[in-house]
Parts: C-alpha cells; sequence; structure tokens
C-alpha cells in the first residue's frame, strides 16, 4: 500500500455506497487523526483503536441510516506524487451545502480547514469531506 489515506478514504466511500454500519481498517496514526478530525465534525459516530490478533485496528462505525448518510463525497487533495501546500490564508473552502470540510496536515496536527484558518497555520491539504 502506496497511499494509506487514499485506502481509507476508499474504504469509507465504498463502506457508504453498501450502506454498511462499520469498517475495519489497519491503524496508523495519521489515519486515526483523520478519524478522529470527522467524528469531532459528525461523519462518522464512533470509532475504536483495538488490538486485532498482532496488529492495531481502526473500527469505524459510520453514521447514517439506509441511503441517508452523513458522508456523501470524498476526495483525496494532496496526492504522493504532487503535494498540495497552502498557506493559512489561502486555504480552500468545501461548499457542498456549507456541509464540507477540508483536513489539512499542520506544524500542529490534523485539523480542519476552519482550525487551521483561526490557528493561521498553513499545511498539506490532505482531503475533502462533504
Amino acid at each position: 500500500m502506496n497511499d494509506p489515506i487514499s485506502d481509507l478514504l476508499t474504504q469509507l466511500r465504498n463502506a457508504n455506497q453498501v450502506e454498511k454500519e462499520e469498517i475495519s481498517v489497519p491503524h496508523s496514526r495519521i489515519k486515526a487523526d483523520i478519524v478522529r478530525v470527522l467524528k469531532k465534525e459528525g461523519f462518522i459516530e464512533d470509532f475504536k483503536v483495538e488490538k486485532v490478533k498482532n496488529h492495531m485496528q481502526i473500527r469505524i462505525k459510520l453514521r447514517g441510516i439506509g441511503e441517508q448518510r452523513a458522508i456523501t463525497g470524498l476526495k483525496r487533495i494532496s496526492k504522493p506524487g504532487l503535494r498540495r501546500y497552502v498557506s493559512s490564508t489561502a486555504i480552500p473552502k468545501v461548499i457542498r451545502g456549507g456541509l464540507g470540510v477540508s483536513i489539512l496536515s499542520t506544524s500542529r496536527g490534523i485539523m480542519t480547514g476552519r482550525e487551521a484558518k483561526k490557528e493561521k497555520v498553513g499545511g498539506e491539504v490532505l482531503c475533502f469531506v462533504w
């Protein structure tokens, strides 16, 4: 796996399409931080890091009933072949009915675009979620 963030986003997208209630993904610190931001923003119901056999897993409980899902779209912005960095004044807004959020990796950790703008820090734009 070359890009664990894309793998996480793909698994979330696929689980939403087949209306799964829960998924499990391999653990990494950046994935756990992204999932923490998604929970804080209300896109997922809950998550738990647990040890399964000899490796760590992140168990994610998705939010939504039937076809009414909290996550309607995900888009990876910065990719391993082309990184996208922005300053605090150029953080993009995700305008999807006012419900979208951009997730950034900054020197102060993984945070939303609103938080980064408020703290006046730029960073790498990881993805958009709406």
